[in-house]
This record gives C-alpha cells, structure tokens and sequence, in this order.
C-alpha cells in the first residue's frame, strides 16, 4: 500500500495520471501496472495494462469519502466531473496541467464541489499548503488501500461459495435490475386521512434485482447483478451488502454524484405492504452499458437470466435482443412491474421469455389494451404472444401454466397474507432448479420454488429471511401432501 501510495502521489505531479503518462515516465510504475485488480481489468477488457490503471482508478476514487474524492480527483486529473454540465465550477482550473492550480481550483471551489455531492455543512475549507501536506497524504493513503486491497474494488470478483452445494451443481446466473435501499416503516394499520399511522422505522438494502440475486446466492449461484448504484453512503451501503452476500459486483454501475434510489415500505402486521418507488434517471442503465464485454462474458456463461421490469424500455428489449442471439441461450426468467409503460415494443421479443414470474396485476399490466375477462384469460394471451410459462406468485401461492407443467400450488400454510421477498425467493428457487435440472421442471421443482416463499415470513431484513437449500427441503418435507 506504501508503494501504490507513492506512485500515485509522484504521479500527481504535473499534468496527473494518464495512459501517456504511465509510459513514458521516468517514475517505475510496476507497483500499480501489477496490482491485482488492474491485471483483472486488462484481461477482462483485453485492454492495456496502462489503460486499465486509469480506468480502475477512476472507478474506486467513486467509493472515497466524498472529500477524499474530490481531492484524488484533482490531485490526479481524473476528470470526475467532466460529464456533468450543472456543476457550475471552473473545470479548466481543476482540471489544469499544472498541479498548483489545480489544488488552488479546489480550495477555491471546495464549498461548491462538497454541495454537488450532498455534503452538508462541508469541511473547512483548507489552505493549498494543508491540502498539499496532511489532507493529500490522506487521500492518497486511502486510495491505495483500496485498490491493494481486492474487496475494495467494485469490478473485483468475490469467491462465491455454499457449503451446502456441491460445485458441480453450482450454475452462472445473471440479474437485470434495482438496488435500493427500502425505507421501512412497520405500522399498526395502514394510515388513511382520519387515523394516522404510528410504528417504527428501519432501513436495508433492497429492490427487485438486488433481492432476486441474493436469493440465488443463497442457494450457492454464481451471480452476477447488474445495475447502477449511486456515489453515496447508501451506494457503498449496497456494495457492501451485496459483497457481503457473495453476489459479484463486477457489474454494478456506480454513478458519482447521484444519490441512490430509495423506496418506501409501509408494512402492516399482516405482512401486507404498500411501496412507494422513486425513480431517477441518473440511476438507470443506459444502452451503451449493456455493450461492455465484461457483460458480454457473464451472459455467455449463464445458465439463467433474470430480468425485471425496472429499467427503461430500450434496456430491456435490448437485454432481450442480445440473450435471444447467444448459442446456447440461457434460460430467461422475466419479472415485470405494475408500472412499465407502454410495453407493446417488448411484445416481439417476448418468444425469448421462457418464464414469466408476477402477481396477477403485473401480468395483467402487460397487455393494456387487450380484454381480459379473467387472470386465466391474461395467462392465454400472454403464452399466445410465445412466452414459454407463466407463474401467477402471490400470497405464497403459484399457479403454472405451461406446455408441460400445468398446477397449482397452495398447500403451504402460511401465518401471513404477504411478505417482502416472497416473490424473490420463489424467482431464486426457481433459478437454482433450473441450474441443476437435467431434464425439464415438473410440478416438483415448482412446488420446491414455493416453499422458498413461506420462510421469508419472519420479516426480518432480507438477508436474514431468504431461505437456504436445506430450509426449503424442510419445508417441503414437513408440508408435503399425503399420499
């Protein structure tokens, strides 16, 4: 960490770091050309070894402290805020080939910089002679710890483990969707205009993507997440968990100077809940993110795709276009959202679908302008349009309609007449069947993904809740219907 430290800060010097700059220098840059992280990168990108030391560095700065970062970003010339049009600050100071003007920029500009990142009150601002000294000595030592240290960076790639699965079974799943941190708040009933709601509040990681690719890692799946984080406490907060739950973070898209999604859970007693989502546009993916090779490589190697509805619709049918073209094809699990607007363009792409995972409202939610007399009718049309099967979650209870499997399962008791992630841990369940099934799901497999849900009704965090494969044998086993 000492020798990435002083590279870095020699390289300060000058115009900053740079590809150019880390060829010709007089300074040996083996110290960061070899960091772990960097030769992943360039293997990854098949890239440079100079080019990935830029890039890897551009992207752990993102997961600083926000005072930190906007001294590296100076200190080096990184260029953080270049795409950012609203900033209002003089970018051609901080961005000056001469290191003194750019630590002038900074100290000039601190007020301005630190509310761009929702700091508030921000630090004193320091004099260029503290910033030279004590304040970049810090930065930069916080820096190259992270980028020694492999957990530290975002792209960096998490042995993923379960004791409790044997690795020839263990598959590659990939997840399209949002990573959220809910805002909880647990009430006696819910409030209406003349009987206000009291109860307690807690907060956690959260959202449709983020709880269906814990669900799979629990069951001992490689899984990648795709999605876009923001540069905040709550972003580092959702790495963190997602680390934490050996979910690969290689894909997860951090985006400075934007705050993360937050979503509101109102949870009744009953397990019932009501959500209300906030949407940014800073924080969805965007096409040009769905061309990255390291993308590419995890959807070659996949045995499932999960997609939610989450993302704008060019995403989506662009996901949907691109596992539609691979030999061999994964599995494609689709989970769509109340909210999607205007879905009829997905409608060529949904012959890629080969199974279809929502409540009867979502589902019903994808043909606006058809008639529909009954759930059974919406399941019709939606196989008629070349989806492959259809299961109807909610309640702790699925109906399957397919070419093959055609049931329902609804004798798991339940306590509860809902539970946040129940529909994740089904969509989990049911990836894992599909990863260590060598023939097609019968009415077993689908049987196995409902019991998943009963157990995320201790409505405790997700993490916590989310069964494992020994748990849902149990559950099975102790419900199983007699013979």
């Amino acid at each position: 960490m000492a020798a990435v430290r002083s590279l870095l800060a020699r390289l300060s010097k000058y115009s900053g770091l740079s590809e150019e700059r880390l060829r010709h220098t007089e300074i040996e840059p083996a110290a960061l050309l070899e960091l772990l992280v960097v030769r992943r990168h360039a293997e990854r990108t098949g890239g440079s070894a100079e080019a990935a030391v830029l890039a890897v560095v551009r992207e752990v700065a993102q997961w600083l402290t926000p005072t930190d970062r906007l001294i590296i970003d100076a200190a080096l010339c990184l260029g953080l805020w270049r795409d950012r049009s609203d900033v209002g600050v003089d970018l051609e100071r901080l961005y000056a080939d001469n290191l003194g003007e750019r630590r002038e920029a900074l100290t000039e500009q601190w007020i301005a910089l630190h509310a761009h990142l929702d700091v508030d009150p921000a630090p004193e601002t320091p004099t260029v002679k503290r910033l030279r000294t004590a304040l970049e000595h810090a930065a930069f030592t916080a820096l190259a710890g992270l980028l020694a240290a492999e957990s530290g960076y975002p792209t960096a790639q998490p042995t993923v483990a379960a004791p409790t699965v044997p690795p020839a079974q263990r598959g590659v799943v990939t997840v399209f969707g949002d990573a959220v941190i809910d805002h909880i708040y647990r009430v006696d009933d819910f409030p209406t205009p003349a009987s206000p709601a009291s109860g307690r509040f807690t907060d956690r990681p959260g959202g449709k993507g983020l709880n269906r690719a814990v669900a799979a890692a629990r069951l001992g799946i490689n899984v990648h997440l795709v999605c876009a984080v923001g540069g905040d406490e709550y972003g580092r907060r959702i790495h963190e968990f997602l680390e934490a739950q050996r979910v690969h973070l290689d894909l997860v898209k951090m985006v400075p100077s934007a705050p993360s999604l937050v979503t509101a859970v109102v949870l009744a007693p009953n397990g019932e809940f009501q959500m209300i989502s906030c949407r940014d546009t800073r924080m969805q993916l965007q096409e040009e993110d769905l061309h990255r090779p390291e993308l590419r490589a995890a959807l070659e190697s996949s045995d499932v795709v999960i997609l939610t509805f989450e993302q704008p619709p060019a995403v989506i049918e662009q996901v949907l276009s691109t596992v539609s073209q691979l030999h061999p094809k994964p599995t494609v699990i689709v989970c769509p959202s109340p909210s999607m607007v205007a879905p009829q363009g997905l409608y060529q792409y949904l012959g890629t679908v080969d199974y279809l995972v929502g409540t009867t409202t979502e589902l019903a939610a994808l043909l606006p302008d058809a008639f529909a007399a009954s759930a059974d009718d919406v399941v019709r049309l939606l196989r008629r349009l070349g989806i492959g099967s259809v299961c109807t979650v909610e309640n702790f209870r699925c109906v399957v309609a397919s070419d093959t499997v055609n049931t329902i399962v609804d004798h798991f008791p339940h306590v509860l007449r809902a539970a946040v992630g129940a529909a994740a841990a089904f969509t989990g369940a049911l990836a894992y069947r599909l990863v260590n099934s060598r023939t097609a799901l019968t009415a077993d497999d689908y049987v196995w993904a409902a019991a998943a849900m009963i157990l995320t009704q201790h409505l405790g965090t997700f993490a916590t809740t989310v069964p494992g494969i020994e748990e849902i044998d149990r559950i099975v086993d102790l419900f199983a219907p007699p013979s």
